[in-house]
């Protein structure tokens, strides 16, 4: 915590004395209350030596149906399976504003270089009939930030385990000093392939991927779609297919999440491969992964017994009324699959 706030303290003195005539975004935010904030719920289902489940009525990815017993090195043990609260992303419209820090705003609002390195998406006008130039209201920018926050062991809940993530809370990503973060071609060094999706196929291909992320989980095998929600890529700050507030964040959150994935930063930890330990995965399969929404609004209100839902999802189906004036700086948190063999017999804990 001490390395969060000296961080923090940090980015307050390198950005208060950079001047800036525009005015931001109001910072707007809450530190989460973790037993009510958080849709616990969506940790569900859980299942024990490759039989056992409970269910509690939430949607799982099914990526391990093993044995009753596992093995890792010379330890014995049994295969459970869990959703993981292990990180929280903010997505907000004014740079710096730390909404999972009780919307703590570090420093003035500004970047060191608004055009490389983030801030506000320039305004694009269109041509109107009348020969002038009006605001197109179909783009939004947002700037996003990755706390590593494993609730489990934050809150001291279960200790001596393989199975639950042991770091402390940490700030983990600001794309604020990102430069691919508003700059097509710098984010093309880490991911390359994002040409190969910008046709009209790769794209009608997505509505395949909203049907199946609406019923269950998106389609791994197009890595490329978030669903209903747009395009992967590029994995930058402009959405240019804003139709609300929770659908863009919800895009946004989708794009950090695999950005971090291709940068060998962020792991997997769900199937046989997971058993062990985490492990790289650079195309990051999109079921692996379920949000909730902290702030503005905690999601904790269950629709059809559910608080949380995949990525990709349509936001028609649980988006409403999350959207309020004033508050467009969102959070939320992520759960991530955790397949793992909890160790009965062995040195392992």
């Amino acid at each position: 915590m001490k390395r969060v706030i000296g961080l923090i303290a940090g980015l307050f003195l390198a950005f208060s004395g950079n001047a800036y005539a525009d005015s931001f975004a109001k910072c707007t935010g809450k530190f989460p209350n973790y037993v009510t904030d958080i849709c616990w719920s969506c940790m569900f289902p859980m299942k024990f030596a490759g039989g056992l489940e409970v269910k509690n009525g939430q949607e799982d990815n099914h990526s391990y149906s093993g044995n009753i017993l596992c093995t890792c090195g010379t330890d014995i043990g049994v295969p459970i399976s869990f959703w993981e609260p292990s990180r929280i992303a903010d997505v907000v419209r004014s740079p710096w504003c730390m909404t999972s820090l009780g919307g703590f705003q570090a420093g003035s609002g500004r970047v060191l270089n608004a055009f490389t390195y983030g801030g506000q998406a320039p305004t694009l006008d269109v041509p109107a009939s009348d020969g002038s130039t009006v605001d197109e209201q179909r783009h939004s920018y947002w700037q996003t930030h990755w706390y590593i926050n494993p609730l489990m062991a934050v809150l001291d809940v279960v200790t001596e385990t393989r199975c639950l993530e042991t770091k402390g809370f940490d700030i983990a990503y600001l794309s604020e000093v990102d430069p691919t973060h508003n700059d097509v071609e710098f984010e093309n060094f880490i991911a390359p392939d994002s040409f190969l999706f910008g046709n009209i196929i790769a794209q009608a291909a997505c509505t395949a991927d909203c049907a199946s992320a609406s019923f269950g989980f998106g389609m791994d095998s197009l890595y490329w779609c978030s669903g209903c929600n747009g395009p992967v890529f590029p994995m930058i700050g402009d959405v240019g297919q804003h139709v609300g507030n929770v659908q863009a964040t919800s895009l946004e959150l989708h794009r950090l999440t695999f950005k971090l994935h291709r940068a060998g930063s962020q792991w997997a930890a769900s199937g046989s491969d997971g058993l062990c330990g985490y492990y790289p995965q650079f195309i990051m399969y999109k079921d692996s992964y379920k949000y909730s929404m902290i702030a503005p609004v905690s999601q904790t209100d269950k629709i059809g017994g559910r608080c949380c839902q995949p990525y990709g999802r349509t936001t028609m189906l649980w988006g409403w009324n999350k959207d309020i004036p004033g508050k467009e700086n969102f959070a939320y948190e992520v759960f991530r699959k955790r397949d793992c063999c909890q160790t009965v017999v062995g040195a392992g804990g």
